[in-house]
């Protein structure tokens, strides 16, 4: 059983009914839907098909809603692609009206005011490159430094400039306004700058009542590492967004900026996941490249939460092969991890309250013991979350009566939630806890390790239990 979870970019290749169940069987944790290409009508019937095929299949896939963030993009007035070479003038503009072929529109009109001779524009994540060399009351006027085709709506990115643009558009608040009414598990934060944006955010879910959907900040630019640690403070889960920040730094950065903030968020305990183009070549090929092979091996290595896939199963041409192919590698990888290691960098940090000592505990005992499994009866899921920090080999299996709970454990490490009834006594939980991980993991002559609160109703857990099946 893999305990690294995979997130599933779902666009035009999954949209189907049939290839939704598929990938859930065949290893999605959650489903991401990036409101910068899906439609409110296609995200409504893709959560609603996933929570169907959740009640069928007796599953937690998670949904997650990705927010556009201020992207600036850049649009040609020609219908045709336009091929720029070295030392071509180009002239971005902020106002239109001329419909003049010779210009680009650029969605930000205060670029005009934010950016001076001299300074780097990025197309196309950075592989057009122009460098600024006038201005007038309505245009930016760039030199091509390197070329590149230009198509409608590519991104824009201007690196070393603090651009004065409103983090949460009136789409973005809409689109935050949809996930809360459709109940989604998670909300992804593009382009966050510092920790006041996620704060932002935060209130404004205050203020839909929906403080249980938890936030991921999306790190992406210099102003993001910068904030890093007060934005991991006020966030559920952090992602390392490798492509744009690969564009806002420098490419030869991001490989440490990566084990950098997946390093100081499994401190703090927040999710932590990578992305960007772990398996890019997949779109187009049934196999993947060494490199990429080894991309994920690393990112297991350090302990992630979650990888996820973007293109490759939203447009690629081998969604299901693409996603078998993350499973393989991730569970190849965790057999051959070092979980004592884990253990001994968490409990350097740990913190002294009761249940973070039980976690300690109970991850210890189980990896000294090789238990098949840990089963943690939680309400809120907290308990589950402070064993999956500590990254134990076996997985965990958190009973909760609360659906909500379980599908917001979805993108936790080693977490395999099932909702139970509410257990009247701990005999009752203790007997559960027996059934389910029998359910899930052949067990003969094992040993699992039960943990939970005595008596059953407390509001905390305070007890493990180590338990032989015979």
């Amino acid at each position: 059983m893999k305990k690294t979870k995979i997130i599933c970019t779902i666009g035009p290749s999954t949209y189907s009914r049939e290839m939704l169940r598929i990938m859930m069987e065949n290893g999605m944790d959650v489903a991401r839907i990036n409101m910068s290409h899906a439609t409110r009508d296609e995200a409504r019937n893709i959560i609603y098909t996933i929570r169907e095929l959740n009640r069928e299949l007796k599953m937690n896939v998670g949904i997650l809603i990705d927010t556009k963030g201020p992207e600036l993009t850049l649009k040609a007035y020609s219908d045709e692609d336009t091929m720029l070479c070295e030392g071509d003038t180009v002239v971005l503009t902020v106002k239109d009206s001329s419909k003049n072929n010779e210009k680009f529109l650029v969605n930000y009109p205060g670029l005009i005011q934010d950016v001076k001779k001299g300074d780097k524009i990025l197309l196309e994540e950075g592989t057009i490159e122009l460098v600024v060399v006038d201005e007038t009351i309505d245009d930016v006027i760039c030199e091509v430094v390197t070329g590149g085709c230009i198509k409608n709506d590519i991104g824009l990115n201007v690196p070393d400039v603090n651009l004065n643009i409103d983090f949460l558009s009136i789409a973005d608040k809409s689109d935050i306004t949809f996930a809360s009414s459709i109940d989604a598990d998670y909300i992804a934060l593009s382009f966050v700058r510092n920790a006041n944006d996620v704060l932002d955010v935060n209130d404004m879910l205050i203020q839909l009542r929906n403080e249980h959907m938890q936030i991921i900040s999306k790190i992406e630019n210099k102003s993001a590492i910068e904030d890093l640690n007060n934005i991991i403070k006020v966030s559920e889960g952090i992602m390392v967004a490798r492509g744009d920040l690969g564009v806002e730094t420098s490419f030869e950065e991001v490989p440490y900026l990566q084990k950098k903030i997946v390093h100081e968020s499994l401190l703090s305990n927040k999710i932590c996941i990578v992305a960007t183009q772990m398996l890019a070549s997949m779109e187009y090929y049934s196999k993947p490249t060494r490199a990429e092979v080894s991309d994920i091996a690393n990112a297991v290595i350090d302990g992630v939460d979650a990888v996820m896939l973007s293109g490759e199963t939203a447009v690629g041409k081998y969604p299901l092969e693409t996603l078998e192919t993350m499973k393989r590698i991730i569970t190849n990888m965790e057999d051959n991890l070092d979980y004592d290691k884990f253990m001994l960098d968490k409990k350097d940090e740990a913190q002294d309250d009761i249940t973070t000592i039980i976690a300690s505990n109970v991850t210890s005992s189980a990896n000294k013991l090789k238990a098949k499994a840990i089963v943690a009866s939680s309400v809120s899921g907290y308990t589950a979350r402070m064993i999956s920090s500590f990254r134990p080999r076996c997985p965990i299996i958190v009973t909760t009566p609360e659906e909500k709970t379980a599908r917001s454990l979805s993108l936790n490490y080693g977490t395999y939630p099932v909702v139970t009834p509410t257990f009247e006594s701990t005999d009752e939980m203790l007997d559960n806890s027996i059934n389910e991980a029998k359910k899930i993991i052949p067990l003969e002559n094992d040993k699992i390790i039960i943990t939970g609160s005595i008596p059953i109703k407390a509001n905390s857990t305070n007890f493990m239990k180590i338990e032989e099946i015979k």
